[in-house]
């Protein structure tokens, strides 16, 4: 099992879109984070479940799908931690945050 890291910008990406939803429905941004949150947790298992989306020095930067939001993560080489990047909007071009 490999270990789950969260970077703060992925952190600072959830508070965002929890502070979005919010605004409406306090309810529904805990549901929406949580569930991004436990999705991420297959990682700890099942690192490979995303697609690849590209090959870096470190490794492969990943995503994995949740409803409408992608979560961007590096699959380390060495095979002993997942860095979760960032977790973007479906409808956001995710190559613009990494070139």
């Amino acid at each position: 099992m490999v270990e789950l890291r969260w970077t703060n910008e992925a952190q600072t990406w959830l508070r965002d879109i929890f502070d979005y939803i919010a605004a409406d429905n306090p309810q529904a941004a805990a549901s929406v984070v949580e569930g991004i949150y436990a999705n991420a947790q297959v990682l700890l298992s099942f690192p490979d479940t995303g697609y690849r989306y590209r090959q870096v020095e470190e490794g492969e930067i990943r995503i994995l799908l949740y409803g409408h939001y992608r979560i961007a993560y590096l699959r380390r080489k060495d095979n002993e931690s997942v860095d979760i990047l960032g977790v973007f909007h479906g409808a956001l071009d995710i190559d613009r945050y990494f070139p």
